[in-house]
């Protein structure tokens, strides 16, 4: 069993920031990839950020600029830093991870159970 943990979403007012923390725990041999997805009413599940094992980042192009993906690998810990929301940010943000269970298992994606993230004045 493995166990995505999202916190630090909220109502925010436009141009305000967010922290966005998710923790994976249980069966984890080794983790490659943690992200966070967004997904908006009506609209499909999109990328945000990633970063992998060794640090490298991806991001999504409308929040280029704004938000910053980090890791704590020791802690299997993934953060989002989002500064200068917008409404358009409003969405269901999801943790993802792609890991392994064991030495002999292939990688699959897990996913949080998303944490709302709410810009509005």
């Amino acid at each position: 069993q493995v166990q995505l943990v999202e916190s630090g979403g909220g109502l925010v007012q436009p141009g305000g920031s967010l922290r966005l923390s998710c923790a994976a725990s249980g069966s984890i041999f080794t983790i490659s990839t943690m992200g966070w997805y967004r997904q908006a009413p009506g609209k499909q599940r999109e990328l945000v950020a990633s970063i992998t094992s060794g640090g490298s980042t991806n991001y999504g192009d409308s929040v280029k600029g704004r938000f910053t993906i980090s890791r704590a690998s020791a802690q299997n810990t993934v953060y989002l830093q989002i500064n200068s929301l917008k409404p358009e940010d409003t969405a269901v943000y999801y943790c993802n991870a792609v890991l392994r269970t064991s030495q002999v298992t292939a990688r699959r994606d897990y996913w949080g159970q998303g944490t709302q993230v709410t810009v509005s004045s």
